[in-house]
């Protein structure tokens, strides 16, 4: 059984293809957001049988209950999107993380890549990190070959990284082993943010950019970046804790330093620890989401 429907799009030239589903590489939203705002205005070529990859128990259709009369259900979806920017062919693979079928799911996708002809993969996501609010988002990259990245990107983290697989990385994997070019573009977000994060998506948009050799409009997301960095820098400033510990993050960004893995879960601890034996809320979005947990702390590093 076919894990989608196949709506042919006509002869593509080139076509990268990039990916993006909300759940564990997604802190703040940004990956998901940013895939979005890449599809927006495409058409669905391509739609994944929910009914085979989700666990409607872990992710429930949204209910809408008008006047006491069950009006609309909404589904978790996955969907491949296609749209022109400029003069190129772009595809954007999102929705939700599937929660059943890696593999068989990693053997479609390859499939959908070679019947497509696409001449790079790039996946996005985004990771709770230790950096603060207050400086420019920094991205690592992840590349099936050393050429592959554009800008100042880096490969990265240096060394081995152990962490609880995403399945968009499952995908950049299967894609490379298939031989297709393949690259991963991923946003550090503040690991104290506990709403979304748009100056990520817009870095992440302006990544994919690149490689299309286009600037693409990031729209609305910039002014959501700068009302939110506004609502952040004024919560910052009403609390002691706060101010402190952001400019301990300025200072290791600055020095292009991080703190050892057990340090940094240490001070996240300590951080929370005191907000909650006396902090206020702050602005919306301000909260500490917990971070110690995420790729960029919880993982064994050799």
């Amino acid at each position: 059984m076919s894990l989608y429907t196949f709506n042919e799009p006509g002869r593509l030239v080139s076509p990268i293809l990039v990916a993006a589903f909300d759940g564990w590489i997604d802190a703040g939203g940004a990956s998901s957001v940013a895939a979005a705002h890449l599809a927006d205005g495409g058409t669905a070529i391509a739609t994944f049988d929910g009914d085979i990859l989700f666990d409607y128990r872990a992710r429930r259709p949204t209910l809408e209950i008008e006047d006491g009369r069950i009006s609309e259900l909404t589904w978790p979806t996955l969907d491949l999107w296609h749209r022109r920017i400029d003069d190129h062919d772009l595809l954007v693979l999102t929705g939700a993380e599937p929660d059943f079928r890696w593999h068989e799911f990693g053997a479609a996708v390859v499939e959908l890549a070679t019947r497509l002809d696409v001449g790079l993969w790039i996946s996005l996501g985004a990771i709770p990190a230790a950096v603060p609010h207050t400086r420019d988002v920094h991205v690592l990259g992840s590349a099936s070959r050393p050429d592959l990245l554009r800008g100042d990107i880096q490969a990265g983290p240096a060394g081995i990284l152990r962490v609880p697989a995403a399945a968009i990385s499952t995908l950049e994997h299967a894609i490379g082993e298939a031989g297709i070019p393949a690259v991963g573009y991923y946003a550090q977000v503040p690991h104290y943010m506990s709403g979304p994060y748009p100056a990520a998506a817009v870095e992440l948009v302006r990544a994919v950019g690149r490689h299309l050799g286009s600037d693409i409009p990031v729209g609305s997301l910039a002014d959501e970046a700068r009302a939110l960095r506004t609502r952040l820098d004024a919560a910052t400033a009403l609390e002691d804790t706060t101010r402190t510990y952001v400019e301990r993050l300025e200072s290791m960004v600055d020095e292009e330093r991080l703190p050892s893995g057990e340090d940094l879960i240490s001070e996240i601890e300590d951080f929370l620890r005191d907000r909650g034996n006396g902090g206020t809320g702050g602005a919306s979005g301000s909260g500490p989401a917990g971070g110690a947990g995420g790729p960029s702390g919880g993982g064994a590093r050799d």
